[in-house]
């Protein structure tokens, strides 16, 4: 039942999620590929997910019942381990509050331990590194078919441990999971470098160019300058042992598809990684854990640690032995994270940080498209998105319009229990997000904003905020300056090309912005002048695995997805090879 403030649809709840589901099934494809799926000996291969009903419709998940919670431990050498400290992590339940289980916590200690696993496994000569790069790839479509086998499960422990609405766990996080790894499957054994023909005056301080001088030839000539007797080529070799961070802030949104993001391009390349899960949401990296030794990769190739940031992560950041971290989270731990590294031993470091990022409505739009987009642009995952649409620009002469439909919208929300069908809004992560988000809601009612609808708490256990929408927002606010990360839209009025883009534009983040119009010739103006990593047109979070992702500015350096993610765990050496004569 929703709570007062927030209103029923028209629809039940069944019709509702049966309208949602039918609208997620026709916007995701089957992930198999030409993949093939191998039941493996885990219980879990009794929980596949149907896919026809007896009428022959696409039949409804539904989550494992009475699910039993199987990994707590660490993950270090392809054997679980418990903490060295004796320690444990509580994993609770955001719905409800209650205790899940305890994991154990990493400390110092066992990121060391972890670390030597992964560095014995990148040595030379370990079955890792004399692997063909065709195997590392088999390797990786052997994991996705056991994601595929466990997708229910997965998407099970995935709603309970987030408070993921349980039906976007099934159809987008477990989906993209699987297409990460059957992509970067794919790129394993096609990473190479190129051969490069050189000139003579690259080897000057070679003592044969006094030769080339005690000719009559000039150095003006061109022939001391033509290609020379060298074989030259480039070799893209993975980086070595890769810390990968999932921290408390911000990346525990989407934990199973984070985790993947991470090893796939790592793996993909060659590296060894020592992962941290977010310390609220370890559950599926566990699991995923015992997936990675089922498919057969090496022992310490994949190490999980679960463990908080200022311990396990501080660890991982300082490491001398890590070669290269990758994070996702916050600026402010970004900025941590890189200090570490200028501070240790200049490990490479890519960041996939926060955003406040623009949404801009311009009046020529198809508005009914650009209200729907917007809304699930916010709202999607509860607000808890770094690419959520939090800065809504809307051109004057449709403002008043669309902040009318955008209540109508935000107030048709159902919340309730992630597990639920009918549920399209489940609990905040935990309780310091929860309050981070009360508290800046009562600072944009304090500041003048204008609340139509929402702005405080729903329900009498768990973490649940009703979705909110201000309006009349102006830029100095705070909820139009800092990153909520919460279902709080923010509507502003715009009024020229010029203005918007300058407002857009005025922020310390850059991850990504959407523009909505008809005008072909204002839609790449636009998208030209935005400061973020990833434009939008006409749609809003429109992702695929194929396509980079990362921000400008604040919101970090780096990129994530696609063939781009490969640069950032290869190492490009150049060898040159003196050779006896040039065969052109």
């Amino acid at each position: 039942m929703p709570a007062a403030g927030v209103e029923d649809t028209s629809q039940s709840a069944d019709e509702k999620d049966a309208n949602m589901t039918s609208q997620l099934i026709s916007n995701h494809q089957n992930p198999s590929g030409n993949g093939h799926s191998h039941p493996g000996p885990s219980q879990s291969q009794n929980h596949r997910p149907p896919h026809v009903d007896a009428a022959g419709a696409p039949a409804l998940p539904t989550p494992v019942p009475d699910l039993s919670i199987q990994y707590t431990k660490l993950f270090i050498n392809n054997e679980w381990h418990e903490a060295l400290s004796g320690r444990k992590i509580p994993v609770c339940n955001p719905s409800t509050g209650e205790l899940l289980c305890e994991v154990e916590e990493a400390g110092a200690e066992d990121v060391d331990k972890a670390v030597r696993s992964a560095r014995a496994a990148f040595k030379m000569g370990s079955p890792w590194r004399s692997m063909d790069a065709s195997d590392r790839g088999r390797l990786l479509n052997r994991l996705a078919d056991l994601v595929e086998r466990d997708h229910l499960l997965l998407a099970t422990l995935e709603a309970l441990d987030s408070g993921k609405v349980f039906l976007m766990a099934f159809f987008v996080d477990l989906i993209a999971t699987i297409k990460t790894l059957r992509y970067y499957a794919g790129w394993a054994d096609k990473i190479h470098g190129k051969t490069i023909p050189i000139g003579k005056w690259l080897a000057l301080l070679n003592p044969d160019w006094l030769i080339v001088l005690d000719s009559d030839e000039s150095l003006t000539s061109g022939s001391l300058f033509s290609d020379g007797d060298y074989f030259t080529y480039t070799r893209h070799e993975p980086i070595g042992v890769c810390g990968q961070i999932i921290p408390v802030s911000f990346s525990w949104n989407f934990p199973v598809m984070m985790f993947t993001w991470k090893i796939a391009p790592a793996l993909c390349s060659g590296n060894t990684v020592v992962i941290k899960p977010a310390e609220q949401t370890p559950l599926t990296a566990l699991h995923m854990a015992a997936l990675i030794k089922e498919a057969g990769f090496p022992p310490g190739v994949v190490n999980v640690v679960p463990g908080y940031g200022p311990t396990a992560g501080s660890a991982i950041s300082h490491h001398m032995d890590i070669d290269k971290v990758a994070f996702s989270g916050s600026t402010a731990v970004g900025k941590l994270i890189q200090r570490a590294a200028g501070d240790t031993n200049l490990k490479r470091v890519t960041l996939e940080l926060g955003g406040k990022n623009p949404i801009i409505v311009f009046a020529d739009c198809d508005l009914e498209h650009a209200l729907e987009q917007a809304h699930s642009g916010l709202f999607f995952n509860q607000g808890q998105c770094c690419v959520a649409g939090s800065r809504v620009f809307v051109e004057e002469p449709i403002y008043e319009k669309f902040v009318r439909r955008s209540v109508e919208k935000a107030r048709s929300k159902v919340l309730g229990d992630p597990l639920t069908p009918g549920v399209d809004q489940g609990p905040q992560i935990d309780r310091k997000q929860f309050d981070k988000i009360m508290e800046l809601m009562e600072s944009g009612k304090r500041e003048g904003a204008t609340l139509e609808c929402g702005g405080s708490s729903w329900g009498q256990q768990g973490l649940f905020i009703q979705p909110t929408v201000f309006s009349n927002v102006t830029d100095e606010m705070r909820i139009a300056k800092e990153e909520i990360f919460g279902p709080v839209q923010q509507i502003m009025c715009f009024r020229s090309v010029e203005e918007v883009i300058t407002r857009a534009n005025a922020t310390h983040y850059g991850l990504a912005a959407g523009v909505f119009t008809s005008d072909i010739d204002k839609a790449f103006t636009v998208s030209a002048a935005l400061q973020a990593g990833i434009v939008w047109v006409n749609c809003y979070n429109a992702m695929s695995v194929q396509c980079p992702f990362g921000g400008f500015k604040m919101s970090g350096n780096g990129r994530e997805l696609g063939e781009y993610a490969l640069q950032e765990y290869t190492e490009v050496k150049a060898i040159t090879i003196k050779i006896s004569q040039k065969n052109s």
